[in-house]
Parts: C-alpha cells; structure tokens; sequence
C-alpha cells in the first residue's frame, strides 16, 4: 500500500483539481442527493462531539468537529452526509457554505433562493489524500443579506447544520509490527471513537485465570473511557478467525487454542503476534505455569505496559511497593487539598478564542459518597483572563454546570474599568485577569458532572456603514483556578445502585478492587463470564486504574467472603443464594418469579437530592408469578456476613437474559431509564427501578453530624446541631461571664467593709 500511496495521492489531487473546476462552472459534482454507499466508518456530527445542531451566524461564522484516523488504517474514500437549512435572505450569488477538511476547502455549496428555510441533504466528497492522523471537519457560512451597508452579525444571516449529518469513510488495514511497545495498540487505538470490542479466549476459566481477565478488562475499561467496553467470550480456546483478541493460556492448555506451537511457559510472560486467519489482526497472550503466574502477567501488562518492548517478554519480577488507599482513584477527585483545573485538563481546552466561541468545559468525577446533606457549598477559587472591550457593553462569563445555569461574571469594557478607577483610560492590549471565588452546591456536582464556561461578548453596533466585526476578543480560565472537596464526609444510605451503575460504588472504593469479591454459581454460563468482564471494564472506566486485586469464587464456597464487598453473577437455577434468604428482594429462578415492588415506579426519578431520604421508596407489596419469559435484575442489599458490607446480585432467569444486564450496565442509545435504587429490572433496553429502601450505611458522619442525622429521622425541622451547640455554648459563655462579674462585685463589698 505505502509503494503505490504517492501515485494515489496524485490521482486523488487531480480529481480534486477536476471537482475544483467544476465547482467553478456551476457544476453540482461536489454536492448530490445522498443515495446509499458502503463504508467502514459512519459517525455522525453528534458521535464527533456534536452535543447540538451547529447554529452558524454572521457575514463568517463556523463551527468545528474533530476525527482521528487509526494507526493501523489509511483513508481511501470519505464523504459528508450533510443535513442542513439556510435563511431565506441569503443572496444566493454572494452567499455560500463551505466544507473544510483540515482548513483546506472540499467543497463550497451553493445556496439557491428556492431552496432557502428547506432540510437539505446533500453528500460532499472530501480529498482522501487530506485526511491525516488528526482531523479538523469545519463549516463555514459565508453570508450577505444586502448589496448595501449591513450588519455583520444580522439575525438573517444564519444557517443550521443538523448533527446527525454522517461522515462516511472507507479504509485500508495496515499491518503492524509484532511488537509489545506498541501496546495498548492495536486492541485499543484511542483515535477509534467506537465502542471497544475485544474477545477473550479461554482454555478454562478458573477463579485465578478470571481474575487475572478481569484486570485486562479494567485496564482496557479505563483506556476506553467514555465509548465503553465489551468482552465477548470465548470458552472453547479457539481464536476468533478475524480481528484482534486476548488469549490467557496455563501451561499444557497451548494445545487447545487452534495456533501454531508457542514457546514452552516458563513463567509469567506476554506475548504478541498475527492472527493466523487474519494478517491486520493480533493476538495478546497472557500466559503462567500456574494461576498466580497469569495473575502476575496480568498485572505487568496493565501496569508496565508503557515500558515493555519485544515481541515477547517474561516478567522476573513485579512488587506492589504501596498499598492502595481509599478514594486515590487516578480519575476521582482528590479530597484531601484544592484540585487545580490544569490538573483535569490540558491548557488549550481553557482557551475562548473569539465571538461566539464553544464553552470551556472541564469533566469532574468525585467520590459517590460524598454527603452534602445540610452542608456549605463547594468553594471554587475561580481565576479567568479576557480582553476588555471598548465604550460600554454588555459582555459576561456565563457559568453552568451540567448545561444548568448557576451564575454570571461580568466582563467589564475598558470605560467601565475606568469609572471604577481600575486601570486608565486607554485601551488595554493584554487579558485582564480576575479573581472571583465562587460556589456550587455539592448535589450539583453528584457524581459524574461538567463544569461549563462560556464567554459572551457583546457587539457593538457602530451605526450604519460602519459596523465591522473584528474578531479580537479572547477569553481564559486560568490552570491556578481550583476547586476544593475538603471538609465533606464520606457518608452514603445503602444500597443505592446507582452509585454502583455509574462509579462501581462501593467497590471502587479501593481502585485495585482488594475489598471486592465476584462470586459465581459453581459452572458459570459464558453469558455470566461477559458480564463480569463488562462490570471490569466499568470499575476501570470509574477509577482510571486495572482491578489488580480483585478476588473470584464459585458457589456456596464464594459466599463465605466476609471481609469483601460481594457482586454475585448467576442466570438459572438461584437455590444455591438460599442462605440470603429475605434479604434478597428479588429472585429468578427458572419460570418462578419473586419481586418486592414499591410506588417508585411512579414517581420521578431523575432529581438529585442532598438528603437521600426524600427518595426513598420503601417495599409496599411483594409480587410471585410463574412464566416462561426471561429478564435480569440488579439487587443491594447488606452482606449477611458482616455488618456494612454491601452485596450487589446481576441475576437472569437464564444465560440469554444475563446480556440484558451487560448492555444495562454499558448503557447509551435507547436506555430512558438508568439503574437506581436498590432494586431493578431490566427486560431489552427497559430498565425499570421498582424499590429504593435504605437498610444500613456506608462510611461515617462523625459524632454530631450523625446525631443531627439520626434525629431528622424523627424531626425533619430539627436546627443543624453545630448551630444549636454554637447557641448553648455562646449562652453558657454569657452566663459564665454574669457569674464572675457577680463574684467581682460581691468581692469588692466586702473589701470595702
């Protein structure tokens, strides 16, 4: 492919020379009516970061997506499905919309009088030979409403670009080299903004070789990230015949894989090499003697990768030189100092540049248990930099958070800055910085949320033939501005699956899973092992780090866990859970069916509350039936083992079902609902929350607080206690002082006698 890619490229040049020419003469080449073409890729607008319709205004107003290429593929074709609409007062012979690919123009459409204020759809071919490794999509309207004087930024100069336009491309595989320093390529390419799909292979799934998957599976679950992560599983050994895939192998099962002969095991190694049925693709062995061996392997991999190299590599030693300790989560955010903006993202993504400018925004992810009931606001030592404009405007620095409104700073102009006696009168050539400590309620930030700030400019309009948009304006949030989680309790009702849905609460507590125990029925379907590697890649996706300590049990024998936090994963035959008794609220067993149901089915379930009371659902009835029907359910409830420990039960009426819950716990396009409560049921993509009871607790408030939380149990209204020890103490302190006085007179009289 490289040897013939300069001819190719010349060839694409000088058809897009050809299409150049043609856009010249009129010619619609560029722009047809979409009609139906093969590709390797389809992404739309909104899968590209997209959240809504790009709304483009103004004489020259864009609006940007980005793609990446993967390391393994080169562009040969690539089109724009574009969906959009114009305004009617565009002059067709000065107005067009451009579509650039990397700053260089692909296509200009024309914008004709007759279809203005219609949906269009139309395909743009974009030069193959200007896609790279990183990719900038732009549009841009290049508008005029009048052959006179006009207003650069009219209300009649716009256009709608839907963000479910799809950009099409079609690829060549590259193969690439046998070789570990390319890891974690090419089994994830984080340029891939796909879900990952990954099979593992298994020649047989004991409990060392299961936890030893499951430390691949979280590490990959946290390089994915937001796109999510899937395991299907493989319990024959035999290698899937195209693509890429993990193998775990124990010495004297190499023999069951379907490969060639692979070198004797002599201790924990890795290895990489092409998959015999297919030449782009590659196979990861994870290999050891023995169990604890290819637990060894698996940790290298997840935590050493970076520094292996070779085709093949035996590890001699690995030593865990530090403990991990309680919420040190890479991706939560540190409670025990401020945490600087600079540190969640990189500079540029602080950058404003310009009118109408896209928000800066700034992903959080704090520790579910965070309690904010009756508690101060989260303090933000918010600093930000912008170029003060001249006269009197009317600019600000809008602040959401999760696309909900919070406050505004004004952005005052230099005249402004003047009559406050903050700088002279004259105009200001750098970023002003500002300091503006701020609040957020913490149930705001509850637990997966976005900072969001937007610099508004105001325009000023000059008068007639004479306004003209200088687009010199910028804005900055400084990488020093801070927010600050200290002084908050870790402190949460249980059980609360959502917590465990969205964090992998309480599990995560400890990002190496050591408190965690997965236990499964004595012969697991390979539905239940999918799950289990799904819920990994979750955990991992949560903390940002590989379950190097998660432990895995079967049957009767696994439930004897008593200093863990337990996930049960069983479809079919239930019995062997029977010593749970009551305390599970709801049981699948072949066409038997038990739920405890509440009235939460009917209520909102979308409010986030500072006091996790006034969503709970209590159990009102208990429903039995027979059916021949399957679903999945998501239990919590205490251990009975030891008091505070938490069990969560994935359960299926059968190993099909079990799917319903992986896709559950994955979630996206055409989940409505989400998992919460302590109780759900899950049936395809419906999701359906029946019970929220708190029965025990997670974590500790401290003397008084728990004191205050175990009286508004019985008295709602009750004064926060610190104010009411505050008061008596201030009285005590009032009394006190009238004593002594009295004592002094006293002592005075009698002296004086």
């Amino acid at each position: 492919m490289k040897r013939f890619r300069p001819v190719w490229a010349l060839m694409t040049a000088l058809a897009a020379f050809a299409t150049a020419q043609g856009v010249a003469r009129g010619e619609q080449s560029v722009a047809t009516p979409v009609h139906a073409r093969g590709a390797d890729y389809q992404l739309s607008l909104e899968q590209l970061g997209a959240r809504y319709p790009f709304q483009l205004k103004g004489v020259d107003g864009s609006a940007s997506a980005y793609f990446d290429v993967r390391a393994d593929e080169v562009v040969t074709q690539a089109r724009l499905k574009l969906g959009y609409t114009y305004s009617p007062a565009l002059i067709s012979e000065l107005s067009h919309i451009n579509v650039l690919l990397n700053d260089v123009v692909a296509a200009s459409l024309p914008v004709p009088r007759a279809d203005a204020g219609k949906y269009q759809q139309r395909i743009v071919d974009l030069p193959a030979h200007l896609v790279t490794d990183t990719n900038r999509l732009r549009l841009q309207l290049i508008g005029h409403y009048t052959l006179e004087c006009e207003d650069p930024l009219h209300s009649s100069l716009w256009a709608n670009i839907s963000n479910q336009s799809v950009l099409e491309m079609e690829v060549d595989r590259l193969a690439l080299p046998d070789d570990l320093s390319i890891l974690p390529l090419p089994f994830f390419d984080h340029r891939d903004r796909r879900r990952l799909e990954l099979p593992f292979v298994f020649s047989s799934a004991d409990a060392p070789t299961l936890e030893a998957a499951g430390t691949i599976a979280s590490w990959f679950g946290a390089l994915a990230g937001y796109r999510g992560a899937r395991f299907p599983v493989h319990l024959d050994g035999a290698v899937p015949a195209k693509g890429n895939a993990v193998v775990f192998l124990k010495e004297g099962s190499t023999e069951t894989i379907g490969l060639p002969p692979l070198k004797k095991i002599t201790g924990p190694m890795l290895k990489i090499m092409p998959n015999p049925g297919d030449p782009h693709g590659k196979i990861l062995f994870v290999m050891g003697r023995d169990g604890s061996e290819l637990k060894r392997a698996a940790r290298a991999l997840s935590l050493g990768f970076d520094a292996l190299v070779g085709s093949e590599a035996t590890i001699t030693q690995l030593e865990q030189l530090q403990p991990r300790k309680p919420y040190d989560a890479p991706n939560w955010l540190r409670t025990d100092r401020p945490v600087k903006f600079g540190e969640l993202v990189p500079m540029q993504a602080l950058e404003a540049p310009g009118y109408g400018s896209d928000a800066i925004r700034i992903p959080l992810r704090l520790p579910p248990d965070l309690f904010g009931w009756r508690a101060p606001p989260v303090p933000m030592d918010l600093r930000y930099r912008y170029s003060p404009q001249a006269g009197v405007v009317d600019s600000t620095l809008l602040f959401d958070v999760n696309e909900g409104f919070l406050r505004s700073f004004p952005l005052l102009s230099v005249a402004q800055l003047a009559e406050r006696g903050w700088i002279e009168r004259s105009t200001f050539n750098e970023l002003l910085p500002v300091r503006a400590p701020a609040e957020v309620p913490l149930d705001r930030l509850m637990r997966h949320s976005e900072l969001q700030y937007r610099f508004m400019y105001d325009y000023i309009k000059e008068g007639e033939c004479r306004d003209a948009l200088i687009d010199n304006v910028r804005g900055r949030i400084d990488p020093e501005s801070s927010i600050d989680l200290r002084g908050y309790p870790h402190f949460l009702p249980m059980p609360d699956l959502a917590a465990f849905s969205e964090s992998g609460f309480p599990f995560t507590r400890l990002a190496d899973l050591s408190e965690t125990g997965v236990v499964f029925q004595s012969r697991p379907a390979l539905q239940d092992i999918a799950t289990y590697l799904t819920m990994m890649g979750r955990f991992g996706e949560s903390t940002g780090f590989p379950a190097t300590a998660v432990s895995v049990a079967f049957g009767k024998e696994g439930l004897q866990f008593a200093d863990k936090d337990l996930v049960i994963i069983s479809s079919g035959n239930q019995s062997w859970l029977a010593q749970f008794g009551e305390r599970v609220p709801a049981m699948l067993d072949g066409a038997s069916k038990k739920f405890d149901n509440s009235d939460l089915q009917y209520k909102s379930r979308a409010w986030m509350t500072p006091d996790p009371r006034d969503a709970e659902r209590r159990i009102k009835s208990d429903l039995r039936y027979d059916s021949a029907g399957f679903n999945a359910i998501f239990a919590g409830f205490e251990s009975p083992l030891q008091k505070g420990r938490s069990v969560v039960l994935i359960s299926a009426g059968n190993a099909e079902a079990q799917q319903f819950a992986a896709d559950a716990l994955l979630g996206g396009e055409g989940y409505e609902q989400k998992i919460q409560g302590s109780l759900v049921v899950v049936h395809e993509k419906r999701i359906s929350p029946l019970v929220a009871e708190y029965s025990y607790t997670a974590g500790s408030l401290g003397l008084l607080r728990g004191l205050e939380w175990k009286i508004a149990q019985y008295w709602p209204g009750v004064p926060p206690l610190r104010n009411v020890a505050a008061i008596l103490g201030s009285l005590v302190a009032v009394m006190l002082v009238l004593w002594l006085r009295r004592r002094l007179k006293g002592k005075h009289r009698v002296e004086g006698k």
